[in-house]
């Protein structure tokens, strides 16, 4: 009995061994395979690629016509819903862009104002928006600034330079908001319309310590069923980062207005609040 314990004893040992060195080459190799197809990786090999900058990683370019572009452009956004359809765009200009922006409204700031309704000859804004804001067009900037970040714009959202708006130049101080609002006007409230705003860009020119966040309080439908009174930063909150980039749609493709677009920009608490707006429409603006 003694030498058959024995025997098998001498047997079992390698064959152990190599049941634990198979188990370790599968397990090692298998979950190498495993993770490659994991939304990490993924991340992994995008930060790799925003690591190197856009100018570093070669893409093939295309023939292009008279009016497009030599090189293929990389753009990173995330998307922040699709109703309405909102994204994000990190890192969209540079901080030395965001201060020149800024520094070229400053002395042109105004109280803002809000647009005519059907009969009205005088705006009334009744406190809806309380910010200052300044107009400026690409050919007023001497910098180029404004017209490097036209033609990005003009990239991500796929609609013509010519079709934009100059910019708006807002500035929020404590306690300064705009109320829920669209940024499309109907024709049933604001009378015909030559031309609509299709799509709105906001860049963000300044963080903002606490408030100040961009909200849609229908987003997804929610908040449709209640009585809303425009006043609450309910929904889908946006907060200001300097340099980011928000795009959103204001209008189906069928040319009828997105409820869910609804949006507004919450009191600031504590901090100030500079942003410039690019209103894109759906016909050439001269």
């Amino acid at each position: 009995m003694k030498a058959n314990r024995a025997g098998r004893t001498k047997v079992e040992l390698p064959f152990l061994l190599l049941c634990c060195s198979l188990s370790f080459m599968v397990g090692f190799f298998g979950s190498g395979l495993f993770l490659q197809g994991l939304p990490g990786d993924g991340w992994a090999r995008r930060r790799s690629m925003e690591e190197a900058g856009a100018d570093e990683v070669e893409l093939p370019a295309m023939p292009h016509g008279l009016t497009g572009e030599s090189n293929p452009a990389l753009i990173a956004f995330q998307v922040l819903s699709w109703k309405p359809r909102a994204f994000y765009f990190p890192k969209f200009a540079t901080v030395d862009q965001c201060q020149t922006i800024i520094k070229t409204a400053k002395s042109r700031l105004e109280p803002s104002t809000v647009a005519l309704r059907k009969e009205e000859t005088v705006p009334i804004n009744n406190g809806i928006r309380t910010s200052s804001g300044a107009f400026l067009s690409a050919s007023e900037d001497s910098t180029g600034t404004l017209e490097q970040i036209e033609k990005k714009i003009a990239r991500v959202t796929m609609l013509p330079i010519e079709n934009g708006e100059a910019f708006n130049v807002l500035r929020y101080e404590t306690g300064q908001r705009y109320a829920s609002h669209y940024d499309a006007f109907s024709p049933d409230v604001y009378g015909p319309q030559e031309s609509h705003r299709v799509a709105t860009f906001i860049l963000y020119l300044t963080d903002v310590e606490e408030g100040g966040e961009t909200v849609f309080p229908f987003e997804n439908g929610s908040n449709m069923d209640i009585k809303y009174d425009y006043e609450k930063c309910i929904g889908l909150k946006v907060k200001p980062r300097k340099g980011d980039g928000l795009l959103f749609y204001s209008m189906f493709t069928n040319h009828t207005i997105d409820p869910t677009s609804l949006h507004g920009s919450c009191p600031v608490i504590k901090g100030q609040k500079w942003v410039a707006t690019k209103w894109i429409r759906d016909q050439i603006q001269d």
